[in-house]
């Protein structure tokens, strides 16, 4: 579709678009949309399983891994934000969920008074443990069994390479965990 899309009720002082938008082409308009429609459904059955499972979203089973994987299962906030891919406002929320349910605790940085660890409790640790096999069956059955070796390999070619597309190195990078 090479035309601006179009809303049922009119943008107020409504702006043409710049005469030179590079609008998607019919089949960038299919690999689009089929992007969006195919990670929104995952991101649902994640969630919906982890909600069953554990009584948690997909987002707080990430950071309770991330932590996992860190030394001694701890993490400065600022580097389990970044690793997670959220805010900082939208971790502070999730840590305090996870602390409500034991599962991790909060321990001040003792070379920075501004500065928390995260630390992965040993019940945050059991949660994952039998939590982990569900998780791993439910990705592999909507993802990896779907999918042959070689699509397994060019679908992680391709994510990284939009990965680092939107992760610049650059100062001043509007990036979530600097919100």
């Amino acid at each position: 579709m090479k035309t601006a899309p179009t809303s049922a009720a009119p943008a107020p002082a409504a702006q043409e678009p710049p005469a030179d938008t590079h609008w998607l082409s019919d089949e960038e308009q299919r690999v689009w949309r089929s992007y969006v429609h195919a990670t929104t459904l995952l991101e649902d059955h994640l969630d919906r399983q982890l909600q069953r499972e554990a009584g948690m979203p997909h987002v707080y089973y990430g950071l309770l891994v991330g932590l996992a994987e860190a030394p001694q299962g701890r993490l400065r906030m600022t580097e389990l934000a970044m690793k997670a891919k959220i805010t900082r406002s939208r971790l502070s929320h999730a840590i305090a969920r996870l602390e409500k349910n034991g599962w991790v605790r909060r321990e001040d940085c003792p070379s920075d008074k501004r500065g928390q660890f995260a630390v992965l409790t040993e019940e945050g640790h059991e949660v994952l443990r039998r939590t982990a096999p569900g998780h791993v069956t439910a990705v592999r059955q909507a993802v990896f069994d779907r999918l042959t070796p070689e699509q397994q390999k060019t679908l992680g070619e391709i994510m990284q390479i939009v990965a680092e597309g939107l992760q610049p190195d650059e100062a001043g990078a509007d990036l979530p965990w600097l919100r």
